[in-house]
């Protein structure tokens, strides 16, 4: 109703002609404006009226007063409007602040710091949630001065605040992070974060943090600043109490202790060769009775089982039967984060090939298959991304997990998982797998009953040149050891037709290729599957590709050839 009668007053368009520098009652109304713009209903009209700029005009006078209440009116305008920051932005509004607060930046009297608290909230309502304006202060080199603002008047809680607010509205831009990389924000951040008692001023560093961390040069930065220290402070201070605001600030702690691991130099550097107290302390969240620590713990060793040497050393350490422990506490109702995080661990360790044989004896296999139950697919997708990796060029573990009906059936129905391309994907590449490593007949056997031959056919059709490969030579596998097994399930499955069509197109890589004519070779020993090779005129496609620029591909197509010449 207020708003109405002001609007309806005329009275904004007579401040418009009172906003001179020249006048003495500008600083007032100025001052009056910021009051009326506190009003969300009162943002437009302000902007109709014409005040902003005379408004921008002020802010190129020397009067500490209207500097003070022209920041004010204009921050109050720009708040959640679009039109307020427009008309700012057109009239050259945010150029003319940022050079003030340059200008202001060293100055620690407690009138710069209240006009510097004003600008810079000003620049925060302009820009909040707006790229195009974040960029454009961005640009202008705001992040800088800030950081060094943020230095000078730490001891000034209000302008504190406001800073962070500004890194947290900025920090979300890629761009910013990396002119935030090349200032001292780390160090400043770290050095505010141990003075800090309050939740709520913790929770706002941290708020600056977690986005800033996402760049590796920052993640070193920190790491080198102290922050790790800081932050298995809060772990520990906050691991038995069930306080909410502890339990936030364990979360959010344990959260950007992963996050910073995620970063190669920073993961090294606070691995210590296995040495490291940092690395210690993380292990000894894994049998913690705090789910939000099993995981942080869990995805930390994910983190530091990025390179050969590292889970070399956690294997011969132990940390695989710490991991097993911790799924052992949840295959029955367990947390899913938990279960997915542990699983990913075992899955990274499981990549160098020395690991494999040891983890296989330790038992992980029989712990993953605990899980073959669960109907979370980002738990299907790393239990069956850790078999894959555990098997490879383990022949005995691939016989045993290949003769395994269970698994063999559970891989098959995933296979058809549509909604979950992931969880498809890696069953075909585990069941193609089962037969590479395994060369097994048995193994051929359980996947021809079990209905996964279909599967390896598709899996030959892939858009991943790998996939594709692994299918072919699986197929090839089939063929060459249990051919009358499968050649009911390859017929249906149109095998033939599929290689036809992979020999033919321009675009199938050269090892899809000469697989595909390997696997023509062995097929040709079923006559049902001879006399569809027959039919498709394959001689033809073959004795092209005796010219093909790949010479393993023209010899195989030679051979291929006479193959076909001869069966004909």
């Amino acid at each position: 109703e207020t708003s109405e009668k002001i609007q309806k007053s005329g009275v904004l368009q007579v401040f418009a002609s009172l906003l001179t520098p020249q006048s003495s009652c500008t600083a007032k109304v100025a001052n009056i404006i910021a009051e009326v713009a506190r009003n969300e209903f009162m943002r437009n009209p302000c902007v109709d009226a014409g005040l902003i700029p005379p408004l921008v005009q002020l802010l190129n006078c020397k009067d500490q007063e209207v500097l003070l209440q022209t920041g004010r009116a204009l921050g109050n305008i720009c708040y959640d409007s679009h039109e307020g920051r427009n008309a700012v932005d057109h009239a050259g509004g945010a150029h003319i602040v940022v050079d003030h607060i340059r200008s202001l930046c060293s100055k620690t009297d407690p009138a710069s710091e209240k006009l510097l608290t004003v600008f810079c909230g000003m620049l925060m309502n302009y820009s909040n949630e707006n790229d195009t304006l974040q960029s454009q202060l961005i640009n202008m080199g705001v992040i800088p001065t800030l950081v060094k603002l943020l230095g000078i008047h730490c001891q000034n809680a209000a302008l504190t605040e406001m800073c962070l607010v500004a890194f947290g509205n900025l920090a979300e831009l890629e761009s910013s992070k990396e002119q935030f990389a090349y200032t001292n924000i780390a160090e400043e951040l770290v050095k505010l974060f141990k003075k800090q008692i309050e939740h709520d001023k913790k929770e706002m560093i941290f708020e600056v943090l977690a986005p800033l961390a996402e760049n590796d040069v920052i993640k070193l930065q920190l790491v080198e600043a102290g922050l790790v220290e800081c932050l298995l402070e809060i772990v520990q201070k906050t691991v038995d109490s069930d306080k909410e605001d502890d339990i936030a600030e364990l979360k959010t702690a344990s959260d950007l202790m992963v996050l910073l691991l995620l970063g190669d130099e920073s993961m090294q550097k606070l691995f210590e060769g296995g040495k490291g107290s940092v690395f210690q302390r993380v292990l000894s969240w894994i049998p913690s009775n705090s789910h939000q620590l099993q995981l942080a713990g869990a995805l930390a060793i994910a983190n530091f089982a990025r390179n050969d040497g590292n889970c070399i050393h956690m294997v011969d350490n132990g940390i695989v039967q710490k991991l097993m422990d911790l799924l052992d506490r949840h295959v029955e109702d367990g947390n899913v984060t938990v279960q997915h995080a542990a699983l990913s661990a075992l899955r990274n360790l499981a990549i160098p090939v020395v690991n494999k044989a040891k983890m296989l004896s330790a038992g992980v296999a029989d712990a993953v298959l605990k899980f073959l139950r669960s109907e979370m697919p980002p738990v299907q997708f790393k239990l069956l991304g850790t078999l894959r990796m555990l098997i490879d060029a383990q022949a005995e573990a691939a016989e045993q997990l290949g003769k395994n009906v269970k698994l063999v059936e559970r891989l098959v129905e995933w296979c058809e998982a549509k909604d979950h391309a992931g969880v498809m994907g890696e069953s075909n590449r585990l069941l193609s797998a089962l037969i590479r490593h395994s060369k097994s007949k048995d193994v051929i056997r359980t996947i021809v009953q079990s209905g996964g031959i279909k599967h390896l056919v598709t899996m030959a059709t892939s858009e991943h040149v790998i996939m594709q490969n692994e299918a072919l030579v699986a197929l090839a596998l089939i063929a060459a050891l249990e051919l009358v097994t499968a050649e009911k399930d390859l017929e249906n499955a149109q095998l033939v037709q599929i290689l036809h069509r992979l020999l033919s197109d321009d675009r199938s890589a050269p090892e899809i290729k000469y697989n595909s004519m390997v696997l023509i070779c062995a097929l040709i020993g079923s006559e049902p599957l001879q006399k569809e090779v027959q039919s498709l005129a394959f001689l033809e496609v073959v004795s092209k590709l005796r010219s093909h620029e790949n010479k393993t591909v023209a010899q195989q197509a030679s051979l291929t050839e006479q193959r076909l010449a001869v069966e004909s």
